[in-house]
């Protein structure tokens, strides 16, 4: 404390306007600690005013997570199809992902050793965005596209057993 009050007779001294007095009697007021206080108060908010929102946000998005339909397509192609097989399917998801709201991922992958085994990892909002989505021009567009090129098909729905990414994925 008495190293604030040096400072504060420097300052008052080199800029003395001739109510040192009254400057000093009102510094004196002041507490630093008060000050400590009031930015741990202040902080102490802040993080219990984020750690609300993120438990909001993460209740609405189990939620969110629960009513979801996942559902993993196998589809076997004709090898010779292939390169059309997979422009019409990208055609098909990329429309999907941009134009209905419902539609909120896809991904599809080939296996290594037989690129025309392909799988698809696609997730809805939930069933009814499903429903919705396969009465779509560009999903009766693919569908009719696609028809001499699938082989194979089967659909199997599953459930999200759990889920790691990066933040920013």
């Amino acid at each position: 404390m008495t190293q604030i009050k040096q400072l504060i007779d420097k300052y008052q001294t080199a800029t003395d306007d001739g109510n040192s007095n009254a400057n000093t009697k009102n510094m004196e007021k002041f507490k630093p600690a008060d000050k400590v206080q009031l930015n741990r108060t202040k902080l102490l908010t802040v993080v219990l005013s984020l750690f609300i929102l993120t438990l909001s946000f993460s209740k609405k998005a189990m939620a969110q997570e629960k009513n979801q339909m996942i559902r993993l397509a196998k589809i076997k192609v004709d090898p010779l199809q292939l390169d059309k097989y997979n422009i019409a399917l990208k055609e098909q998801m990329t429309t999907a992902v941009r134009v209905e709201p419902g539609v909120l991922t896809y991904y599809a992958v080939a296996d290594k050793s037989d690129p025309s085994h392909i799988t698809i990892l696609e997730i809805y909002a939930d069933t009814a965005a499903y429903q919705s989505h396969i009465t779509t021009t560009h999903f009766k567009k693919y569908k009719e596209t696609v028809k001499n090129m699938v082989k194979f098909l089967e659909l199997v729905d599953v459930n999200l057993v759990g889920i790691a990414k990066k933040p920013d994925m």
